[in-house]
């Protein structure tokens, strides 16, 4: 059935209860692909990194590449999965033209890691617990470019172009089990567990997860069944999305989808669905069937993987610090409320700030920038904070110009909106826009008599003990001075003149 307009989001959460189920593929930072030695660097000319094995020629036989091991296990066990004694690898096999050998290596009932759990938490500081059921290893496929139509889908297309470098890069794939309980914050779980998933694939240094890039990928798989019910509804499975926003944008249109469908009496179909990025929309891709059959069997030309468990135990007592602990301990650390770290995180700030400190600055500045100036920046641009035309190491200069007073906090802005336009580092802004702090006796005191002489009612009363009206004097001399003088210092000048003393 075709659905023209979707049900709203807090109609379809009074009648239905969404069940969930997430996919995230992660590609490995590995030099050389999962079962050959070519190499797994980006850029490179289409099909120039492939080889007999890779391509499935035969003859050809795989070999296991033992750091691919040895990051599924460091994954699983961040997941707090149990590890697997003895695990085989399978075929997949279906037809898909950028498989070159018409199956793919993955794994099916003997997954090297199982049974774990990750807790999220939320924007208002909920933690909720995501369960996983497995996670574990297989192989990418090629890319294929779709020539000629208007979607750049295969439908339509004149011809397609398929380059094989990415056949055989490592993937490890993570599947929860179904996520239940979540009820109108079923997307916002979603996002924040791929969010913290991510977060815990770069603090193992397995993967960069850039999503943007393709190294990190999540299928969305969502039901519905009416408040009250035990049973699943069916599923659909929106595959390939590509963003924590875009992750949480096809939860809820899929919760809005299914529930339009339903309370109309039409039958949800389970398929593959597309992502569009431009409208947060989905649309149908092919049927999958529940008796879809893969035909998976044991890969005949490779051995069982079998790990000690003194290597397990050896590679759990070398995890770093992992995310949601290492947040705590930073919380503590700058002496910020839950609440603000929350805000922190969800602003994408927390790596920003430390390196920030990291490169000399305090972490109360390191946080004003990023959380204000920065953090309004980003805003308006669309873009993360990491995205952003400025450094850490630009900051931490910025801090300490205005800490040696160099700069005030006006000042200061001025020269990140130099940065950020592209002018130069911090010291080339400020030396190009002449921004320093007019910081000279003289000079001061030249705006400072100036101030006064063309204030005199003003100035008057301030000598009569109307101490508060020196703010108008203070801001004449900055008017004067472009900005650039020390406010305090100012202050005390006038003060001295006028022989006043304040309190």
């Amino acid at each position: 059935m075709t659905v023209t307009e979707l049900l709203s989001y807090d109609a379809a959460l009074a009648a239905f209860d969404p069940v969930m189920g997430l996919e995230v593929h992660v590609e490995l930072g590995t030099k050389t692909k999962m079962f050959c030695g070519c190499s797994t660097e980006l850029g490179a000319e289409p099909n120039s990194q492939t080889c007999p094995t890779c391509l499935g020629l035969p003859g050809s036989l795989p070999v296991v590449n033992a750091i691919g091991v040895e990051s599924a296990i460091k994954i699983g066990l961040a997941l707090n999965c149990e590890i697997a004694e003895w695990c085989r690898f399978a075929r997949k096999n279906y037809f898909y033209p950028d498989m070159p050998k018409n199956f793919q290596t993955s794994q099916y009932d003997e997954p090297i890691a199982f049974n774990g759990y990750l807790d999220v938490q939320l924007e208002d500081g909920e933690i909720f617990r995501v369960e996983i059921e497995r996670a574990h290893m297989e192989e990418d496929t090629g890319k294929s470019t779709h020539i000629g139509g208007a979607t750049g889908r295969i439908h339509g297309a004149s011809h397609s172009l398929l380059d094989y470098n990415r056949a055989g890069i490592p993937l490890i794939e993570i599947v929860t089990k179904p996520i239940e309980g979540a009820g109108e914050r079923a997307p916002e779980v979603a996002k924040a567990y791929v969010a913290e998933l991510r977060e815990l694939i770069r603090a193992l240094g397995v993967s960069e997860a850039r999503m943007d890039k393709g190294q990190m990928r999540c299928d969305v798989n969502l039901s519905l069944r009416p408040n009250g019910t035990k049973t699943f509804g069916t599923r659909s499975e929106t595959k390939n999305v590509n963003s924590l926003r875009s992750v949480e944008r096809a939860a809820r249109f899929e919760i809005q989808r299914h529930a339009a469908v339903l309370t109309s009496g039409g039958t949800i179909v389970q398929e593959t669905r597309h992502f569009h990025e431009d409208d947060g929309s989905t649309t149908a891709g092919r049927i999958k069937d529940n008796a879809e059959d893969y035909r998976y069997f044991p890969e005949p030309d490779l051995v069982p993987v079998a790990p000690a468990r003194e290597w397990v135990e050896e590679l759990r007592a070398g995890l770093p610090e992992l995310p949601r602990v290492r947040r705590n301990r930073l919380r503590e650390e700058w002496g910020v409320s839950e609440l603000e770290m929350q805000s922190i995180l969800n602003a994408g700030a927390v790596d920003p700030i430390v390196a920030t400190v990291e490169a000399g600055a305090d972490a109360a500045s390191a946080r004003k920038w990023w959380m204000g100036e920065l953090a309004r920046n980003a805003n308006e641009q669309g873009v993360s904070l990491e995205e952003l035309a400025i450094t850490p190491a630009d900051v931490a200069r910025v801090s300490a110009l205005v800490a040696s007073g160099d700069l005030n906090d006006k000042l200061a802005r001025q020269v990140i909106e130099g940065v950020l336009a592209g002018e130069g580092t911090p010291d080339e802004v400020v030396e190009k826009r002449g921004l320093k702090v007019v910081s000279d006796d003289g000079a001061l005191g030249t705006a400072v008599d100036e101030a006064i002489a063309g204030n005199a009612a003003i100035a008057d009363k301030i000598r009569g003990g109307k101490v508060a009206a020196v703010g108008a004097l203070v801001g004449a001399v900055m008017k004067a001075t472009r900005g650039q003088a020390d406010a305090a210092k100012v202050k005390d000048l006038i003060l001295e003149k006028l022989g006043v003393t304040e309190g």
